[in-house]
């Protein structure tokens, strides 16, 4: 149970269930022509999924000093299992999901692609090692990851069978799960600021230097209801220019996206204590899973 929850399990199903959804709701929709077969298919979800659990033991490896003081009961490195063994699990995991990836890569005839789970591992180890202590920057670079958990799905699916027939298609499904990803990037920043509010106290006493550290609290919740509000503004604005002839979609991201949303940034405004900023983080998560669980939409509406 102690590696489940190192390797935050949760977010792995959910890493690859958004995985499955883009496979068999959203590009079945629009009929796309794909070049993965299921067992392919299955070897890119486990390059991910181990790749992202190894990020997540080096992140806690890391954090073992902050998490101390944020959350000490949840502590699992260093009690239950050891330093050393989180770094044998970490290069377990990492070594595994980049050579699945070099597999992948040359099975669908694209061996530059191998780069893509190189970068992103090492990405993973820098943002846990030094760029997560900068303000903001590691925000963008661990919501770009998330964002790339869903391009890379369009990455070797699509562009290995683009023809000149079938190019402006091809593009057009890139674009939409692009969009996807903007949603996925936009939600997982606002949310890694709120928990950044959360761990204020082992973050200051750590030498990072977060955004509730240089600002306070305050003025950061309200930097992100900001963000929040803007956000709502981009989905109205799909909404309204590319879903508007769809009854059923426009009722859905109004009541499961939209809504939610204009909750929190509400919940923002008022948040002072860090039971309100656990609360904003989970109904975060929550938009972030009713926004990708949307694609199913286009199963009905197309």
């Amino acid at each position: 149970m102690n590696l489940l929850n190192i390797i935050r399990w949760k977010n792995l199903l959910m890493i690859a269930i958004v995985q499955l959804l883009i496979k068999y709701a959203l590009f079945p929709a629009f009929a796309m022509e794909t070049t993965l077969n299921t067992i392919d298919f299955f070897v890119l979800i486990l390059a991910t999924v181990f790749i992202a659990a190894g990020g997540y033991v080096i992140n806690d490896i890391y954090d073992i000093e902050t998490d101390a003081i944020n959350k000490p009961s949840k502590v699992i490195i260093g009690k239950s299992i050891t330093e050393n063994k989180a770094n044998k699990l970490y290069f377990l995991f990492t070594i595994t999901g980049v050579c699945l990836g070099f597999y992948l890569s040359h099975a669908v005839g694209r061996p530059p692609f191998f780069g893509l789970f190189v970068i992103i591992s090492a990405l993973l180890y820098v943002y846990a090692s030094y760029l997560k202590q900068i303000a903001v920057a590691g925000n963008i670079v661990v919501s770009i990851l998330v964002a790339l958990s869903l391009l890379i799905v369009g990455i070797f699916e699509l562009i290995p069978v683009i023809t000149i027939e079938n190019e402006n298609v091809q593009t057009t499904m890139l674009e939409i799960l692009t969009d996807f990803g903007i949603f996925a990037f936009l939600i997982n920043f606002i949310r890694e600021i709120v928990k950044d509010i959360q761990d204020v106290d082992g973050d200051h006493k750590a030498g990072m230097q977060t955004l509730p550290i240089l600002f306070g609290k305050t003025r950061t919740s309200k930097i992100t209801m900001v963000l929040t509000i803007i956000t709502i503004l981009i989905i109205l604005y799909y909404i309204t220019t590319f879903l508007y002839m769809h009854e059923v979609a426009v009722a859905y991201y109004l009541i499961a996206v939209v809504g939610p949303l204009i909750y929190i940034t509400i919940k923002l405004y008022s948040a002072e204590n860090n039971a309100h900023f656990k609360h904003i983080s989970l109904m975060l998560k929550l938009v972030m899973v009713s926004g990708m669980l949307s694609m199913v939409l286009y199963r009905i509406i197309l």
